[in-house]
């Protein structure tokens, strides 16, 4: 096939998706994986045990939604990933202020949290569990750390990458420091604290399972787990794709915060 050829072929391709609306492309790779998994599955190619049909997952997500014991699961672990993300979040906030702002406080604290942040947080679950039990403390806690790092380092860079140009102008206009903080380094630093939050939210998730699935009675880690002991792999699945579409809207929701608050910004949109 010639060069020519190939450039038409792509062209087309290009057409073809070009009539598409905007909002819909990226639902296309997922609902080609969802077609050719289902008809994998209907010509029995894959186990139904080790990988149930994309319909039957959708039953058995229908079944748990209306006897309420997904909703029950949810609600639970929206609440402790919901309170660590906020704990952790603030945390990261306000050390990454400190630390980006002034010298002292960066060389006092920031070696430390560095060295903190290169230990496993997998490898801490056993120290959890002697110091807090398995209770929702020591959940929130881990939860916490977990998403405290992101926007900590996020927060820091935002502030020391502020043009400095800027901070001249500030002492022009004669800005307290108060309003040095709120009205030109936070604005400035905003893009890095915002993505340091995306990164939080994606954390919080994460830890939220493996903390489910230390010892507890209640939440989506805890439902997934019970069903691996069962053999369950559908139910196993309606838990994946929970987590996949609440940190999916999640993330979204951050998204959607940063084009409003950043409409400012001037950059390549692709």
């Amino acid at each position: 096939m010639s060069k020519l050829e190939i450039g038409k072929q792509t062209e087309r391709a290009g057409d073809w998706l070009s009539r598409i609306p905007g909002r819909l492309h990226g639902w296309i790779i997922p609902l080609a994986i969802l077609l050719i998994w289902e008809l994998a599955s209907a010509l029995q190619l894959v186990s139904a045990t080790m990988l149930p049909a994309p319909s039957k997952i959708a039953e058995q997500f229908i079944r748990l939604i209306l006897n309420g014991e997904l909703l029950e699961h949810l609600g639970i672990s929206s609440y402790r990933a919901g309170l660590g993300f906020l704990l952790g979040t603030a945390a990261g906030l306000m050390l990454g202020i400190s630390t980006g702002l002034g010298k002292l406080a960066e060389r006092t604290l920031d070696p430390s949290l560095q060295m903190l942040r290169m230990i496993p947080l997998l490898s801490l679950i056993p120290l959890f569990i002697l110091w807090f039990g398995v209770g929702e403390f020591s959940k929130i806690l881990m939860i916490s750390l977990g998403a405290f790092f992101p926007v900590y380092v996020n927060t820091f860079l935002g502030i020391r990458n502020v043009d400095m140009k800027l901070i001249e102008v500030s002492r022009i206009y004669e800005y307290s420091r108060w309003e040095l903080l709120g009205k030109l380094i936070i604005p400035a630093a905003l893009p890095n604290i915002l993505l340091g939050v995306r990164l939080s939210l994606g954390a919080a998730w994460l830890v939220l399972v493996v903390a489910e699935m230390m010892g507890t009675s209640a939440g989506v880690g805890y439902m997934i787990q019970d069903a691996r002991a069962y053999s369950q792999t559908d139910i196993v699945f309606v838990g994946i794709v929970v987590f996949a579409v609440v940190g999916k809207l999640s993330d979204s929701t951050v998204r959607l915060l940063e084009n409003r608050w950043l409409r400012w910004r001037d950059t390549f949109k692709g």
